[in-house]
């Protein structure tokens, strides 16, 4: 057995091989930790071509009527299922294939379109909105768009935009984040023609009721060190393929998810994509994308959170006068307002940034997961706050009473998930940290696996570029005439950058190799960035000349409070606890506090009949 750093060696060294080592195109928030802030890739901000609003402003019109009239999101809550009359409506709008070119049947449609959908869906029900983004932002549609074959292509592309549901099956009931550890089997048969899958996958949303799944597999022998992950395109329907249990959640009820089991379930040779061992890479490069869609929903929840906070604080009266007047509310519902402008300028933003090809958008797309999700969270918690007792309450218990079925508490329960799908938080932290360190690495010729330095070529470049991260920044380059206060904010983000940059550099010296290990210091530094980048993406919005009517207040709020977080964030880097709480929580682990669970009945301990 291999002892625990083995273990972690060799899941850093599958990570390595699987993620994009090369920067072939330029990216805003790889320049961000550098130091640099090339303002030119994010202004002026993207404004949606005519001709592709039309095309998205007429399905818009259409979808509205049909959430309307078809889809009661607190039944499917309720009954725990979305009825087949309203996928089947949301297949004869082409909503399965929105992205999909024209030629195999889909819409053709820009991820700003695409993201337009998802937005105004999960506005009203997660559940719904759930089903499309995890058939067509990381199911089969996705990685067959981008990677597979012509004839791969021509074969599913059609029956997928028709309305075939489709899901993506990596992680396994021992296996989240960590692929090294993956324990499903692709064995080739004798002829070399057929490939037999083994072992299970859980969580797999959709997957209870695909027509077809991408399923990751270990594709060589399991005893080798370095497994060799392959990606395999699987019918739904094939002999061996079961649903050992449908998953129930804490939120999105009527989302079909669980436990899928494989044994002995046949999959032709030419069912690969991509290629033999280039599954993670896949799966990856997939969610580059993929991820955009979470902004997107969290952009229609905020927006449903403001409209119901509005309603409701104007109209509640205590003290002689609506609740929205008193301080204490009127601070939640300004910071919401404030971040649902920054998570629709990161939603718009990111979007556009995906429907260009002259962009690196890995580091864009995480953060803005990140943050939106994070965001959103918030903003919901405080909705149910400022509704009280009423946003405890479920929509159908107030409607059985005869007030307004607003349903915050369902609300809140489908916003949870979303700091955890697609790569929790914890995880965006971790992957933006190693791509942000990406540029130091290769400065010194090493690796996180390799302790090799080129000091001299290290020492060489740092000579001259951290003496420069001190130097204030008196013009900046790209950068339209702002409106108000906003340039002080944007001078900001300029100096904030640098000192970013700074402190990379600084943890770097401090803890060299080990620097990977601190993970608290690495998520402030991410939390920092993801700020400084929200704020980007604000002033842009707020500084275009066809920017929302009003919106410089607003921004001026939201950069305010990204501000003095930050604050918070960078003196932290420098003064915290973390190696106290971390020798804490060894000492719980260790079970030295037993007192800290004395007094409670624990029936989940028994073992499940």
């Amino acid at each position: 057995m291999m002892d625990n750093n083995t273990d972690k060696q060799r899941s850093l060294a599958v990570a390595e091989a699987a993620r994009e080592t090369e920067w072939r195109k330029p990216s805003f928030v790889g320049e961000l930790f550098m130091g640099r802030l090339p303002l030119e890739l994010v202004f002026p901000f993207p404004e949606q071509s005519a001709e592709d609003r039309e095309a998205g402003d007429k399905l818009l019109t259409e979808l509205r009527s049909f959430l309307e009239r078809e889809v009661d999101a607190d039944r499917i809550d309720r009954e725990k299922k979305i009825p087949k009359k309203v996928i089947a409506g949301l297949a004869k709008m082409g909503l399965f294939g929105i992205k999909l070119p024209t030629e195999y049947g889909g819409l053709g449609l820009s991820q700003v379109n695409y993201n337009r959908i998802v937005q105004l869906i999960a506005s009203h029900c997660a559940s719904t909105a759930v089903l499309l983004s995890a058939h067509q932002s990381i199911g089969v549609p996705q990685p067959l768009k981008l990677y597979g074959s012509d004839e791969q292509k021509r074969k599913y592309l059609p029956r997928l935009a028709k309305g075939a549901i489709s899901a993506f099956a990596l992680t396994e009931p021992d296996v989240g984040s960590d692929p090294s550890s993956m324990a499903t089997t692709a064995t080739l048969n004798a002829e070399g023609s057929e490939w037999i899958l083994n072992g299970q996958k859980l969580w797999i949303s959709n997957g209870p009721i695909a027509d077809l799944l991408i399923v990751m597999a270990r594709s060589n022998d399991p005893a080798a060190d370095h497994p060799e992950i392959t990606a395999f395109i699987v019918e739904g329907n094939s002999e061996g393929l079961s649903v050992a249990h449908r998953c129930d959640f804490m939120g999105i009820k009527g989302v079909q998810n669980g436990l899928l089991r494989f044994e002995n379930v046949r999959v032709p040779n030419d069912n690969i994509v991509l290629g033999r061992g280039q599954g993670l890479r896949l799966a990856l490069q997939t969610l580059n994308t993929g991820r955009l869609t979470l902004p997107a929903a969290a952009g229609g929840v905020l927006q449903q959170a403001n409209a119901i906070a509005r309603q409701w604080a104007n109209e509640r009266e205590q003290w002689g006068a609506p609740i929205g007047r008193h301080e204490a509310v009127a601070g939640k519902i300004a910071t919401l307002a404030a971040d649902t402008f920054a998570v629709e300028s990161l939603t718009w933003l990111t979007s556009a940034m995906a429907d260009r090809d002259d962009l690196d958008i890995r580091l864009e797309a995480a953060m803005a997961k990140l943050w939106c999700t994070e965001a959103m969270w918030r903003g919901v918690d405080s909705l149910l706050q400022i509704r009280g007792g009423r946003g405890y309450e479920t929509a159908d218990s107030l409607a059985g009473r005869g007030e307004l079925p607003m349903p915050v508490e369902r609300m809140l329960r489908d916003a949870r998930i979303n700091r955890i799908i697609e790569g929790t938080s914890e995880i965006m932290h971790l992957f933006i940290a190693r791509e942000a360190l990406d540029p130091h690495l290769r400065i010194a010729g090493a690796s996180t696996t390799s302790a090799k330095i080129n000091l001299g070529r290290a020492a060489a470049f740092y000579a001259g570029w951290y003496p420069q991260l001190w130097l204030p920044r008196l013009t900046l380059s790209g950068a339209p005439p702002m409106p108000g206060l906003l340039g002080r904010h944007l001078r900001f983000v300029a100096n904030g950058s640098r000192m970013l940059a700074r402190d990379l550099f600084h943890m770097m010296l401090l803890y060299r190799r080990g620097l990977q290990q601190k993970q608290a210091i690495l998520a402030r530094l991410v939390d920092i960035g993801a700020e400084l980048f929200a704020m980007t993406a604000v002033l842009s919005r707020a500084a275009s000349l066809h920017g929302p009517s009003g919106s410089e207040p607003v921004a001026d709020l939201f950069c305010r409070q990204a501000r003095r977080r930050i604050g918070v964030l960078h003196r932290a880097v420098y003064r915290n606890d973390d190696q106290f709480a971390y020798d804490r929580a060894l000492d719980v682990l260790d079970g030295r506090y037993p007192w800290l669970e004395e007094n409670i009945v624990s029936t989940w301990r028994k073992p499940p009949a």
